[in-house]
């Protein structure tokens, strides 16, 4: 690799507010906010939204499609009748 064409990568935690938990992992992304881990280290915080810990797909509430009720619900909503023939 090239001496200082890449970015510093350093530990970081991500702490999802959703889930309540957090994450120490290595990023690029800095922050002015620390935190104390449970090894007495502080590191730079990045607070998330959704991570693996809260979001449907990971967790299992995802919902399956129903694409035959969506359809059934659409023909008795507009009907099936056929467009007038001229």
């Amino acid at each position: 690799m090239k001496p200082r064409i890449h970015p510093v990568s350093r530990p970081v935690v991500f702490r999802d507010r959703a889930a309540d938990t957090a994450f120490l992992t290595r990023s690029t992304a800095d922050s002015a906010e620390r935190v104390t881990w449970e090894d007495g280290n502080t590191y730079p915080v990045i607070d998330v939204e959704t991570s693996s810990a809260s979001h449907p797909f990971h967790t299992g509430g995802r919902q399956a499609l129903d694409t035959a009720g969506r359809v059934e619900r659409f023909r008795r909503r507009y009907g099936t009748a056929e467009a007038p023939r001229s």
